[in-house]
């Protein structure tokens, strides 16, 4: 199934799109749990329930306003850095230069607030004046569905309700300088995410091909068979003494080919289009500015 978020006559709704992604059709919500977006779905299918009927109000997803899936978050997102290999070298003299040089030594976990997230072609606002060395990162996200702590490796597959796609957006000389890297990870707009959930029973998130584009170019192409750490491992590593809770969001690493890593390095200008895409779920597209 895929869930998506969207606005008709400026009200928003939650609906379920075709398989061809054409069409969505509104669930019957009550209006006031709509506000929290596709939150209200990934809570109720948590909780064993099904979802609401199809009001008959469907429409052409190329003809709606596309909201991010969940646009409202509670808390956080987590994320993590350095999962892929190539993506540990390309960046181990700048970015990674002061880790562990041991990529598998344990996950590098960080977060983004939840004022990053924006809808899959919305604009992403560049921090004129505070940086201009912004970076893409490709990536698979995987939503929690049941929540809980200490959750293991061997059970973490079942806390798994849906994945969705996000622009991982970075302020490289941000979040170099300050050695930890919220601030640079975490400005106003850094986390376009969508274009609908697609739940677990629909898609193996491990074995799915990760790809982005700038301006048309392609580059990066990756695939989460190639994570360091793969998804019940970030889980298990996330939920450590932390309760995880319907909802929260694991940004699970990048693949190779982000701007820090070309020679010469090339970072996103006002104008410039990213496009990431992977296979089973769908694709968002947005326009620096």
């Amino acid at each position: 199934m895929k869930i998506a978020v969207f606005r008709v006559g400026g009200e928003r709704r939650i609906g379920v799109v075709s398989d061809d992604g054409s069409t969505v059709t509104a669930l019957n919500f009550p209006r006031e749990l709509a506000a929290a977006g596709a939150l209200t779905a990934v809570q109720w299918l948590a909780e064993g329930r099904a979802l609401p009927a199809r009001t008959g109000s469907s429409y052409r997803w190329d003809q709606v306003e596309h909201e991010a899936p969940l646009p409202a978050q509670q808390r956080n997102l987590f994320c993590v850095g350095r999962n892929y290999h190539a993506h540990a070298k390309e960046l181990r003299d700048s970015v990674f230069k002061d880790n562990d040089a041991n990529p598998e030594s344990w996950p590098i976990v960080f977060t983004k607030v939840p004022q990053t997230v924006v809808g899959p072609r919305a604009d992403v606002r560049l921090p004129t004046g505070i940086s201009d060395k912004i970076d893409y990162e490709a990536e698979l996200a995987v939503v929690i569905g049941k929540g809980g702590s200490n959750i293991s490796r061997a059970q973490a597959m079942n806390h798994v309700v849906a994945y969705t796609v996000v622009n991982d957006v970075t302020a490289r000389d941000v979040q170099m300088r300050h050695q930890q890297w919220d601030l640079g990870k975490s400005f106003d707009t850094f986390c376009p995410m969508g274009p609908w959930l697609v739940t677990a029973d629909e898609l193996d998130g491990q074995k799915t091909r990760v790809r982005c584009w700038v301006n048309g170019e392609l580059r990066q192409d990756g695939n989460t068979e190639d994570l360091i750490f793969d998804i019940p491992t970030l889980i298990e590593t996330c939920s450590r003494g932390i309760t995880l809770y319907p909802g929260d969001v694991i940004a699970t690493g990048t693949p190779a080919g982000v701007g820090q890593g070309l020679n010469p390095p090339q970072f996103l200008k006002s104008g410039d289009t990213v496009r990431v895409e992977i296979d089973g779920i769908g694709r968002i597209e947005n326009r620096f500015v």
